[in-house]
């Protein structure tokens, strides 16, 4: 079993930033790799970006290319999501996956509860 714990969501004004960090506990963090997903209110869970175990490799949604930023401190079983340049259209849940980086929520094991990400123009 693994626990995931959201958190550093919040109201920012368009173009401002947020890092959203994910805690992890209960097996190896190190060893899995993870993603971020959101879900804005009507529509389907989306892929944010992911990134492998080691943290060497990252992959991105377009939507996202070039502002967002995945990252991992294994040391600290933390994965987090820097989000500069935010858009009101980025207004959503944010959710932490562990176990996959597929764009497909589906081939993640684990997910936390979400962090409210709120984008006012």
């Amino acid at each position: 079993q693994v626990q995931l714990v959201e958190s550093g969501g919040g109201l920012v004004q368009a173009g401002g930033s947020l890092r959203l960090s994910c805690a992890a506990s209960g097996r190896p963090f190190s060893r899995y790799p993870m993603g971020w997903f959101r879900q804005a209110p009507g529509k389907e869970r989306e892929f944010v970006a992911a990134l492998t175990w080691s943290g060497v490799s990252t992959y991105y949604a377009d939507s996202v290319k070039g502002r967002f930023t995945i990252s991992r401190d294994n040391a600290k079983n933390t994965v987090y999501l820097q989000m500069n340049s935010l858009k009101p259209e980025d207004t959503a849940v944010y959710y932490c996956a562990s176990g996959s980086t597929n764009v497909s929520p589906r081939e993640y094991n684990y997910w936390g509860q979400g962090t409210q990400v709120t984008v006012s123009s």
